[in-house]
């Protein structure tokens, strides 16, 4: 085959997990098409197809071993040419899922990704090309945001946590790079850049020798035509009143927080190997909640973790009762090998885990309900993310609503709209996942 016959290829990618793997995606995908692939969204109608996996958690690698094998099946009945598995999964189970899944092309390890032409022209036969350098990501969500990932790996070591054993130690990547790469992404129509990481607070560390985040978003703040910039996984020891204020003053920083406290109990907050105690943990959020009223708090909780007793449990309910967050998700601990928590004693029932999550999860929804019947009458900036033909609404999020993440907001065509830009609506109802609103 030849270089040119290889190019007339068409692929299509399965994109699994977080945002920050999306990312990874989005760069393979601009690097194919920059060499000639057409890209597609319809996998059924590929030549070659990738699987871009999690495997965070149990649940996480069981949705891309479901993927992996309806792919394969297609490559068994002849639909498509090559599966090649990227992402998470093999990385941490490499050995394994090499020998369960013999019809597979490729699996890759996360440093080849940068190496995906290669890849496919040594699948097809073809001699390799030279590196290409300058790329565009494919946006594979809303083209009216991005996510820009600012690092990768994690240094944390949460006893629960297999991001470390996966991705490594946490790893900056440069200033320059990075306003790039941002620069291409608003040039592409993004009015907003999402900043991701395992942990964002911790940027420029170990690049720097300092903590340079609020460094970055002052030259992202200068990028013409970029309105929003958002920040998500800050961690809570790093979030200190310069941060506050700098989030609070930038006017193209999102009025947002995203905060995993992870749980409330001290004694499950050391065994997690978070760094704040449960008095500095309800120290932060109270200063947060009275003294920056404007910002929206989304945070997380792991229900569950072993040792987490019904009064822990009651504590860490009277919480999030109490805060009052305005957005929050509520996670089942999982159980996963090569974790300081995989070996505990006292692990929890999945009964009863399944119980306390359905419990907080009503309260939080309770909380959600009556903090969104606050908002109606008001009239908030939305930025148009896409539209339904069906039913002939217009989605979009706010400055207070991360895209993907929370609510979206819902509202009729007046004639005038389009996507990727922002509007005035007016807020009047909340139907329990979404706003509706009515154009101002």
């Amino acid at each position: 085959m030849t270089k040119e016959e290889l190019k007339t290829k068409i692929i299509s990618a399965i994109s699994l997990g977080c945002d920050k793997n999306r990312v990874d995606l989005e760069k393979m995908l601009g690097m194919l098409k920059e060499y000639g692939f057409t890209i597609t969204d319809e996998v059924e109608n590929a030549d070659i197809v990738i699987v871009n996996t999690c495997a965070f958690i149990e649940p996480a690698q069981k949705e891309a071993i479901m993927n992996i094998i309806y792919v394969e099946d297609l490559k068994k009945r002849g639909q498509i040419e090559k599966v090649i598995v990227s992402g998470c999964l093999p990385e941490r189970n490499y050995d394994e899922i090499c020998e369960n899944f013999p019809l597979i092309d490729k699996f890759m390890h996360l440093r080849e990704n940068q190496n995906i032409i290669s890849i496919i022209e040594d699948l097809y036969g073809v001699a390799n090309s030279k590196p290409i350098k300058t790329i565009r990501r494919v946006i594979t969500n809303s083209p009216s945001y991005a996510y820009l990932k600012i690092s990768d790996g994690c240094s944390n070591a949460c006893s629960y946590c297999t991001i470390p054993r996966i991705r490594g130690r946490y790893r900056s990547y440069p200033i320059e790079d990075l306003v790039q790469e941002a620069k291409m992404l608003v040039q592409g129509g993004a009015k907003e850049i999402v900043l991701v990481a395992q942990d964002i607070t911790r940027y420029g560390e170990d690049l720097y020798d300092e903590n340079c985040l609020i460094k970055l978003c002052d030259k992202l703040s200068k990028i013409k035509d970029l309105q929003w910039i958002r920040l998500h996984y800050l961690y809570p020891e790093k979030l200190d009143d310069t941060l506050l204020d700098y989030i609070a003053k930038n006017d193209k920083i999102c009025k947002y927080i995203d905060l995993p406290l992870q749980h409330i109990d001290n004694d499950i907050l050391v065994s997690m190997r978070r760094k704040l105690d449960e008095y500095a943990t309800r120290k932060l959020v109270k200063k947060v909640k009275e003294e920056y009223p404007s910002l929206a708090f989304r945070t997380t909780f792991i229900v569950g973790y072993p040792g987490e007793t019904r009064a822990k449990f009651k504590k860490l309910y009277d919480f999030v009762k109490e805060s009052k967050f305005d957005y929050a998700g509520f996670f089942p601990y999982s159980r996963e090998a090569g974790t300081a928590s995989y070996y505990m004693k006292n692990q929890i029932s999945s009964f009863t885990k399944r119980r306390r999550l359905k419990k907080l999860q009503k309260l939080q929804n309770s909380i959600v309900s009556s903090l969104a019947r606050e908002k109606i009458g008001q009239v908030i900036t939305v930025l148009v993310d896409s539209f339904e033909s069906d039913s002939g609404e217009f989605i979009a999020h706010s400055q207070n609503l991360s895209p993907s993440v929370d609510f979206g907001v819902r509202f009729v065509d007046n004639g005038n709209i389009k996507c990727q830009t922002f509007v005035n609506v007016k807020i009047t109802d909340f139907d329990g996942s979404y706003f509706k609103g009515e154009i101002e």
